[in-house]
């Protein structure tokens, strides 16, 4: 496309026989009392090289300062572990502070799947799980951070590792988890061949198995505690049954089904 032009559109510069800022002479200023001796050219004039693509360097976007993480309230870890405390005191399961060695002594006899929960003997950890397998009873840690508890595992697993907001309802999603496989008639797709390193691996895997609770020997659930457990089983809108508050109450204070 071509545009009109003229030459009055033009501003055509041609140096003339002084130079645009010619170099002055040494000479003295007094600035404020002050004599400061100037020798050296003012305002000289820049060179122009010719433009070369790439010179100018690439815009680099400000980093966003970093916020500090937000401070948790140790009020709020207190209130989420003694509400735990509350639900396994209540659960009938939960053996206190015995060792490993007691866990596994209560744990020899029973079926596959038995299990119970205990105060961690490790100073960076408040539970252990403990638990009969096809090898022999077993144990794993349960980590808490952020008010939330999930079984302990190494870096790798540990995003794939559900969360929960107690240790019971933790339990609870594994017994379920394992009551809905062991019910389900489906047969699984066969495994697809595994390298030998992993072959390893699986065999030297422990299969955890989470089926039914040993109760603790000397805290046999009441008659009142089944019942509640029975209602739970049938049922999770327990606020729409036909019963007084104080039964709800009672309801409320464990909401679990074992």
């Amino acid at each position: 496309m071509l545009f009109a032009w003229s030459w009055s559109d033009m501003i055509l510069c041609v140096q003339g026989s002084h130079p645009l800022l010619a170099e002055e002479k040494a000479r003295r200023l007094s600035l404020g009392g002050l004599e400061v001796n100037l020798s050296e050219q003012i305002m000289q004039p820049l060179s122009v090289a010719p433009f070369q693509e790439g010179s100018v360097p690439p815009f680099v976007a400000p980093m966003p300062e970093s916020s500090p993480p937000p401070l948790r309230d140790p009020e709020e870890d207190l209130l989420c572990i003694a509400k735990t405390f509350s639900y396994l005191r209540e659960s009938g399961w939960y053996w206190g502070s015995i060792t490993a060695s007691e866990a596994k002594q209560q744990l020899q006899k029973t079926p596959e799947g038995t299990f119970l929960v205990r105060d961690s003997t490790h100073p960076s950890y408040l539970f252990t799980l403990s638990v009969k397998t096809n090898r022999g009873p077993t144990n794993v840690r349960i980590e808490y951070a952020d008010s939330k508890f999930r079984l302990d595992s190494n870096c790798l697993s540990k995003p794939r590792i559900l969360a929960f907001p107690d240790v019971v309802s933790l339990i609870q999603h594994y017994v379920l988890s394992c009551t809905v496989e062991s019910k389900s008639d489906t047969p699984y797709p066969p495994p697809m061949p595994s390298p030998p390193i992993q072959k390893e691996m699986a065999a030297s895997a422990v299969h955890l198995k989470l089926i039914q609770p040993h109760s603790h020997k000397d805290s046999a659930p009441s008659l009142q505690h089944l019942c509640r457990l029975q209602i739970h089983r049938s049922t999770t809108e327990t606020e729409q049954l036909p019963l007084p508050k104080r039964m709800k109450d009672y309801l409320k204070q464990y909401p679990f089904q074992l």
